[in-house]
């Protein structure tokens, strides 16, 4: 539906704001790690295996932990009328919310941890991350995940390789997701 979409983006939209309230007076660009990294093809390689990492954790928490139904955003059933909708809500999901999100927390978030120590700041963005999807039974997956784009942002420096893995992740689940779904 178009409503799932909107919201969406209008949490995402709210959230980019109170974000750079925070880092009002701050040096945006090297705060959020707006930078291009040292080599592409080696971020894009640490990307796949950072990815690989996730969802190799995921099959092995599977059995454990079905969080299939816990978001309640992937329909019982394709409905082909809906293909707008979904084409918006896909958007939304792979844009931008893996922008907004790294941006709050492999950026602001892991910049304002740093100084205490890098593993400390990626661990503690890596559970913030997971707690803020306030899904219980996903929370062990999506922690890996934090975790995992973190190390991907010390590894190559740049905000920018993350909101691609992220980006990939998202949909990669958005598509398995409703092709799995009946109908």
């Amino acid at each position: 539906r178009y409503e799932y979409a909107i919201a969406a983006a209008v949490q995402y939209a709210i959230m980019l704001g109170v974000l750079l309230l925070i880092a009002r007076g701050l040096p945006l660009r090297a705060v959020f790690a707006l930078r291009r990294p040292a080599s592409w093809p080696r971020a894009i390689g640490l990307a796949v295996l950072a990815l690989l990492v996730i969802f190799a954790a995921s099959a092995a928490l599977s059995p454990f932990l079905d969080a299939t139904e816990e978001q309640g955003l992937v329909p019982e059933e394709w409905d082909p009328s809906r293909l707008p909708a979904f084409v918006a809500f896909c958007f939304v999901v792979t844009v931008i919310a893996p922008a907004v999100e790294e941006l709050t927390y492999r950026g602001l978030g892991y910049s304002l941890i740093a100084p205490y120590g890098t593993v400390l700041a990626v661990l503690a963005t890596g559970v913030l991350f997971g707690a803020a999807h306030g899904l219980i039974v996903a929370l062990p997956v999506l922690t890996i995940f934090g975790i995992a784009v973190g190390w991907l942002r010390v590894k190559t420096s740049s905000l920018y390789p993350c909101m691609l893995l992220h980006a990939t992740f998202n949909g990669t689940a958005l598509i398995i997701s409703v092709a799995s779904a009946g109908g």
